[in-house]
């Protein structure tokens, strides 16, 4: 089995839908840090499991710089955040994203 992981540091601000008084539910931003894990048991035409650069794109397209309310059609908690990632980048069986220092929320795949 092959593994690969992208690190990725992204900018972005949301708030969050909550049935509780929060502060989260007002708009706020953080530096995202989102590790994509991705793994193959072989590798494809190029000898990779999957380029790094289209980790990359996959996320920082939609999501750096943006407002996550306005570009997710849901919730966007990271835990959302997390399995939305995974399911867009080919390969992909875990992902990880940090909002803050010590906030970290991961999705991984069965």
């Amino acid at each position: 089995m092959y593994y690969v992981s992208k690190r990725i540091e992204i900018s972005g601000s949301h708030s969050l839908e909550l049935p509780y008084p929060s502060k989260c539910t007002h708009k706020h931003g953080h530096n995202w840090v989102i590790t994509v894990h991705c793994r193959s048991k072989e590798l494809n035409e190029s000898g990779m499991v999957t380029d790094f650069t289209h980790i990359k794109e996959s996320v920082t397209e939609v999501l750096d710089h943006a407002d996550f309310n306005e570009v997710l059609p849901f919730n966007p908690t990271a835990e959302n955040i997390a399995r939305w990632i995974q399911e867009r980048v080919e390969n992909c069986y875990r992902v990880d994203v940090q909002e803050s220092e010590g906030n970290t929320a991961s999705y991984e795949v069965d």
